[in-house]
């Protein structure tokens, strides 16, 4: 049905046959990397042969009143992406994944989900582009809302074929090309600590914000925590270097959480609100750098507890930049995907992840943010035990990925200067930022 020439390694240039709904549905994960849950995922057709060419991945919205709206931007966004690409897609495939529900059938979530998949057909005819196919998988079975033929296709759907022993995982493993299991093991790897344990952490962080307060409010206070920022984020990627472990493991996830102090994890967490401070952060993004790096930005993303979820914005951001740097895409967009979700209006997330599924080259970002610290004057380093930490003090402005980010700031502060604890949820701290404009006031959080 469809000719897949994704699927390349070193040394080879391979092009795999795919017929049917079936082998569509096992090429799945192949295609985005990890195993989708709870996912609406739109892939592109090219020629007539039907190569696959762009896709986008998005949580099913809980509510059916977002899946028209949502069903239209997914159709316009992919379309248009592809268009800036190369040419305009010839068709889309359409997949709904979900698990079922406590009490429910994987029949029943295809039902549910039948209007979706209606909206999502309707969406992109609507723009000249056909859905060749639309399949439902649940509970390790699939379904296809296109094919009306019971004998390909019966009502209680048709089983998954077995992790392994297709000729897609066969061609994926000489590939090179890995499975890493399911969206929601990756996302779990940034999921912060839940209560009662995260009850020292956010205790933590009250008192940094209480004392780093203060001094960002004052320009000369700001340049100097800005530099603490880093050189501690500096002691803490060294630390995690000297205990290295494989990225695909996830116990040592654990370790590394005892490797970071409460204490640490706040004031990094807390300095990291400001933009610039994250800027110089990226730059950490290559060479024996980038893996303790990214290490890093994982553990401070799960000490964003309780009413500072809003901050993983910018480490989410971080562990997303390093690891589209250093090639993994899949990793990238799951990052850059719960950034998004931690803040929708964090603009540096939206921007890497645009550029993440438009299949753009990070080198031209990683140009920008070396210029950036090039630009800046060497400095002894801070710490004595060999840290290559950034400790040079920044002469030009901004790297030009996070250019077009606003550069007011938001503040939690009382009349005293103690910090108030930021309340869950972007549309409260959007509108504590609009209040603030209006006043005329300035803060302390210009991680955007």
């Amino acid at each position: 049905m469809n000719k897949h020439h994704d699927l390349t390694g070193p040394g080879t240039d391979q092009q795999i046959t795919l017929r049917g709904p079936a082998e569509l549905a096992d090429a799945l994960p192949y295609m985005l990397g990890f195993h989708p849950t709870d996912s609406i995922v739109l892939v592109a057709l090219h020629g007539s042969n039907g190569r696959f060419g762009g896709r986008l991945r998005l949580g099913i919205p809980r509510s059916p009143r977002e899946w028209s709206p949502v069903a239209s931007q997914l159709a316009e966004c992919l379309i248009q992406g592809s268009e800036r690409r190369g040419p305009r897609p010839d068709g889309i495939v359409v997949f709904l994944c979900q698990d079922p529900a406590e009490g429910e059938t994987g029949l029943r979530v295809m039902e549910r989900l039948r209007p979706l998949a209606q909206r999502l057909r309707t969406a992109c005819g609507a723009l000249d582009v056909p859905v060749y196919e639309a399949l439902c998988i649940s509970n390790g079975r699939f379904w296809s809302y296109c094919c009306p033929d019971t004998r390909c296709c019966p009502p209680d759907g048709t089983p998954l074929a077995l992790s392994g022993t297709s000729v897609m995982a066969a061609a994926a493993a000489y590939a090179g090309i890995r499975v890493r299991g399911s969206l929601r093991e990756m996302e779990g790897r940034y999921a912060p600590k839940p209560a009662p344990a995260a009850e020292d952490q956010i205790k933590a962080l009250d008192e940094a914000g209480a004392a780093l307060t203060p001094r960002i409010l004052d320009v000369q206070g700001r340049l100097e925590v800005a530099e603490e920022t880093v050189t501690l984020a500096g002691r803490l990627l060294d630390r995690l270097a000297r205990t290295p472990h494989r990225d695909q493991d996830l116990g040592p996830d654990a370790a590394d959480d005892k490797l970071v102090a409460d204490e640490e994890a706040a004031a990094v967490i807390l300095g990291l609100q400001d933009r610039e401070t994250r800027d110089r952060a990226a730059q950490w993004m290559e060479g024996p750098e980038a893996a303790p790096a990214l290490r890093l930005w994982r553990a401070l993303s799960r000490r964003c507890v309780g009413p500072y979820a809003e901050h993983a914005a910018a480490p989410l951001t971080l562990a997303g930049w390093v690891s589209w740097s250093m090639g993994d895409e899949p990793g990238a967009r799951v990052a850059l995907g719960l950034a998004l979700r931690a803040d929708p209006e964090y603009v540096f997330a939206r921007l890497l992840h645009q550029a993440c599924n438009e299949g753009l080259d990070p080198e031209t970002v990683r140009r920008c943010l070396r210029k950036q610290r090039d630009d800046r004057p060497e400095e002894p380093p801070a710490c004595s035990d060999g840290a290559r930490t950034r400790t040079r003090r920044r002469r030009s402005g901004p790297a030009d990925t996070s250019a077009a980010e606003p550069g007011t700031t938001s503040t939690r502060t009382r009349g005293s200067g103690a910090p108030v604890r930021p309340r869950n949820g972007t549309a409260a701290a959007r509108a504590r930022t609009r209040a603030r404009r209006r006043s005329g006031q300035r803060g302390t959080r210009s991680g955007r």
